[in-house]
């Protein structure tokens, strides 16, 4: 891959916390950046007992605290208006997310919303700009998969048109970051299977983009290592906190790879299907993978060698071509071992989805994600990709 960019700019929350039993501290740095707390999270967390947890370490730092807990889907415009009116009326100066990535997505929507002003939507490609500083957000993650907490990106669906919007800008970065795998332990098997299969993507895309960089080149390796070597580790043996501790910072790793390098294809695509079929974020990621990986080969064979690697267990001597397809034909091994089926097999029917088709193509190429896959298809190519991940065999 030709690089020929010689300046980048990175872009990080101003602190990051990571480490077992790290949430804990979240009182401490609370209490720097605001009195009254507002916690963005969903009914499991409450019912698990985080959201508890949560409110009593704010509280024994002197914090008041207000909870939104209507997280319920993935990120939806309804949930920014919502948490916005309950920050409001309470008058919260400090956003605390607790939970998976439509918790932070949605804390971050709101946090810029609140200074900013408009609809959430207004924010889209630039159309408008969030100049004033936000509410000052902490994140912390309980899955290991989306990297939210690292990325100045959020997609929040709006509701009116069925269209995810991505939206990336400054000022949607966390202020801090507690990445804690002792909070990922619940994580059910199928969960922990998409949201690691969400990094996974994270990182390969964000290696392979056309806007990777030595230093997100060097975070998205680091990444799929971590990654693939600990995905059915967790997957298999949920229990297993080194295991877990190794995919968060992966996941960690992974998205700020991605939120200083871009997603591309994959991403384009699923957003669509999201939306319109409502499947979750890291499962259409994970269906849509491989079939994206083997048209896009032929333009990154020396980048997907590199991939292959981490697989190539015993160490053989390997062609870059033979690389390249262990790499495909291993994610492809991950995903069947996660139990990820196809777009058939979740169930959408078969001509609803193919009437959505030319839909999703337009949606998906406006994300302007698929501009900067090595490989970038054309209108009719990715009709053709939607057709062939909906019965993909893995």
């Amino acid at each position: 891959m030709i690089q020929t960019k010689t300046i980048f700019t990175v872009n990080s929350p101003g602190t990051m916390i990571y480490g077992r039993d790290s949430f804990e501290e979240v009182g401490v740095h609370a209490k720097k950046l605001g009195t009254r707390a507002l916690i963005i999270s969903d009914p499991i967390m409450d019912s698990l007992g985080f959201v508890n947890q949560c409110n009593l370490l704010l509280k024994m730092q002197g914090l008041e605290t207000v909870s939104y807990l209507g997280v319920t889907t993935e990120p939806i415009d309804s949930f920014v208006k919502e948490g916005l009116e309950v920050l409001q009326a309470q008058q919260c100066d400090v956003i605390i997310s607790l939970g998976g990535g439509s918790c932070i997505d949605t804390a971050k929507a709101i946090a810029v919303v609140a200074t900013n002003g408009g609809y959430i939507g207004d924010y889209m490609k630039m159309q408008k700009v969030a100049d004033k500083t936000p509410i000052p957000h902490i994140a912390i993650p309980t899955t290991a998969g989306t990297g939210s907490e690292a990325t100045d990106a959020t997609v929040i669906t709006n509701t009116t048109n069925e269209v995810k919007m991505m939206i990336k800008q400054p000022a949607f970065m966390p202020t801090i970051a507690i990445v804690d795998p002792i909070l990922t332990i619940t994580s059910p098997s199928a969960i922990t299977a998409a949201t690691g299969i969400d990094a996974l993507s994270h990182a390969i895309e964000s290696y392979l983009s056309r806007l990777a960089h030595p230093y997100s080149n060097v975070l998205a390796l680091s990444a799929m290592e971590l990654i693939v070597n600990n995905i059915l580790k967790v997957y298999e043996h949920g229990d297993d906190i080194d295991a877990r501790e190794a995919m968060s910072l992966g996941s960690m790793q992974a998205g700020l790879s991605f939120s200083n390098a871009s997603v591309a294809l994959v991403h384009g695509m699923s957003r669509p299907i999201g939306a319109l079929f409502h499947v979750p974020h890291g499962i259409s990621n994970a269906m849509l993978l491989p079939a994206v990986l083997e048209y896009s080969k032929d333009a990154c064979v020396d980048r997907l060698a590199d991939i292959g690697n981490f697989f190539n267990k015993e160490g053989k001597y390997l062609t870059q071509e033979e690389l390249a397809d262990l790499a495909i034909v291993s994610i492809k091994e991950l995903c069947k071992r996660m139990n990820i089926g196809n777009l058939q097999q979740w169930g959408i029917e078969n001509d609803a989805y193919y009437a959505a088709i030319p839909k999703m193509a337009v949606d998906a190429i406006a994300s302007g994600s698929p501009g900067n896959n090595p490989k970038v298809p054309t209108y009719e190519e990715l009709m053709e990709l939607y057709k062939m991940a909906y019965h993909y065999e893995f």
